[in-house]
Order: structure tokens, then sequence, then C-alpha cells
């Protein structure tokens, strides 16, 4: 049985992303169904159409991907695709992204959006190889004080300002 499994599984990768689209889809659709909004004062279009409709995509997305793969469709490889499949995977820095984005996350409520979002660009440049110790931080804090004041000023996205938020 099991051996059986895995000869079914064995090149199919493509199983696994509809099995997560699948997944997915059933969280958003319970998600949107459990939404709690007065029938009344809500229109003909309420707060959960969207995830509705995103989520009975995904479920038809996943769907079609797994009856396409278990007929034996494959994705076909990209023609200008650099990867060699035989090397292994760069772990070194797959573990720096995930720290620094661990890091963000950690860091935005005490430490504000400006300077988490600095220390996550400059962190996610340092980890993918830029070396320009000098320059990097200085455009990701200026990229990170940009982007916070397009968001939290012009858009009106509030975004956690920490102790310089009387500051900018």
């Amino acid at each position: 049985m099991i051996t059986t499994l895995k000869s079914l599984l064995r090149g199919r990768s493509e199983l696994g992303v509809g099995a997560l689209l699948f997944l997915l889809g059933v969280l958003v659709l319970t998600d949107a169904v459990t939404l709690d909004a007065d029938v009344t004062g809500r229109g003909p279009v309420g707060p959960a159409t969207v995830p509705v409709v995103v989520g009975c995509g995904l479920l038809v997305v996943a769907v079609l991907l797994t009856v396409d793969v278990l007929r034996g469709g494959r994705g076909e490889s990209e023609a200008g695709e650099d990867v060699d499949l035989t090397e292994p995977a760069d772990w070194r820095t797959v573990v720096l992204l995930a720290g620094v984005f661990l890091a963000f996350a950690v860091l935005i409520g005490p430490v504000g959006f400006p300077v988490a979002g600095a220390l996550l660009f400059w962190g996610a440049a340092y980890a993918l190889g830029s070396r320009h110790l000098h320059r990097d931080p200085l455009i990701a804090a200026g990229l990170s004080l940009l982007t916070y004041v397009v968001f939290d000023q012009l858009l009106g996205v509030p975004l956690p300002g920490g102790p310089l938020m009387g500051v900018i």
C-alpha cells in the first residue's frame, strides 16, 4: 500500500501544490462563512463576497491541477531557467531570510515599522549576497521610511511607528 502510494507520488510534486491550494481554499471559505455581518445593513454585496469567490477559485484550481497531474500533465520548465537541480539547496540563504522575516515580525511592535523595515530590507539584501556594508543600510533606511510615509500618511494604512512616532 505504501509503496503503491510512493510510486504514484514519485515525480508528481504538483500534487502537493494542489493539496495546499485545496486546504487554503477550504480555510478561506470557512473564514468567509463565519464572518459576522448584518444582512440588512450591508446591501447586496457583503464582506464575505470576495473571500467566497477567492475560496471557490482556489478549490477549482486545486481540483483542475490535481486532475491534470493525475492524467500525466507536467509543468514545462522555463527555457531561460538557470537552476541546476543537481546542486543542493542553499540552506544558509534560506535560514538567513527566514530569520530576517521572523525578526521583522517580532520587532515591528516594539520598535515600529521604520526601524524593523530597515532591518528587514538590509537583512534580506545581505542574505541574498549584497556586501555593501556602508551603502545597504542607508538604502534600507530610506526605503523603509519612504514605505512608512506612503502607507501611513498618503494611503491612510496605519503602520506602527514605534519610538519614531513623534519624529516622523
